[in-house]
């Protein structure tokens, strides 16, 4: 994966094999699989990561629409009304393919709250906002949407890596099925296991706000009228994430505490 923002994107396993660099290793061609993960995940044997290092998070879910819908409103999705911590977003680069591919690179900028227990290792700046980077493509012929984002902003502090794809759902037609993976990583010394606990919970509460607010963008696209109204909706993902995000807060908090005690001793 290229962290150069101009740079064409790189899609992590969906362009054909010898058609491109490996942009984890300049000038090096595809790993023999074809495919080679945004980094510190590289399947190249010679930079296999230690796996006790990283945090990762897979999920699955549905959006009772079609694909063609769901893609369409995938361009759409800001604002809404659960996306208010997105700020900008600006396409730096777009190309359609031979094959009619969509190749697109966007670069969002959302709010970053730094955790209350963290507020004292590190200078308040650090924590208003971060830069994203989005690399996609969609195939339409084999109806498949595929993105891959990650942070450029304090990624000494914590990396995040997800990956998404987006295909009709085997068991109904006229639904799409998104699976979603994250890695979450720091190499930050002495409080790495409390980040990552953080970034981990963060992470989570952020999957039950997107897939509110594509359920949002994809009603009002069609005229329709949430059964439920936006304030229900609204309380209930927050309720959900807050709990989610407490309990792992409370762990990552002793894990700090645990942390400094020990750097003292």
């Amino acid at each position: 994966m290229n962290n150069n923002v101009g740079t064409r994107p790189y899609i992590w396993g969906s362009w054909p094999a010898g058609s491109r660099f490996c942009s984890c290793c300049p000038g090096v061609s595809v790993c023999e699989q074809g495919v080679c993960a945004p980094p510190p995940h590289h399947n190249c044997p010679s930079s296999a990561p230690d796996v006790a290092m990283v945090k990762h998070f897979m999920c699955c879910s549905v959006l009772k629409n079609s694909w063609d819908q769901v893609s369409t409103a995938f361009w759409q999705r800001y604002p809404n009304p659960y996306s208010n911590h997105v700020l900008t977003e600006d396409i730096v680069f777009r190309e359609v393919t031979l094959d009619n591919c969509l190749i697109s690179r966007r670069l969002l900028t959302k709010t970053s709250r730094m955790p209350r227990w963290a507020e004292k290792y590190f200078p308040a700046h650090m924590g208003r906002s971060a830069y994203i980077v989005e690399d996609s493509i969609v195939e339409p012929r084999s109806q498949t949407m595929t993105t891959v984002t990650w942070n450029i902003s304090h990624a000494r502090l914590m990396s995040v890596v997800e990956r998404c794809v987006y295909r009709v759902n085997p068991e109904n037609s006229g639904w799409t099925e998104i699976k979603r993976e994250a890695w979450i990583s720091s190499n930050l010394y002495g409080l790495s296991r409390a980040v990552q606990e953080f970034g981990l919970a963060r992470f989570k509460a952020s999957v039950t706000r997107t897939m509110k607010g594509f359920e949002y963008i994809l009603a009002k696209m069609q005229g329709d009228t949430p059964a439920r109204t936006l304030a229900e909706t609204a309380k209930e993902a927050t309720g959900k994430a807050r709990e989610t995000a407490l309990a792992a807060t409370e762990k990552a908090k002793g894990l700090a505490s645990h942390a400094h005690k020990k750097h003292y001793v």
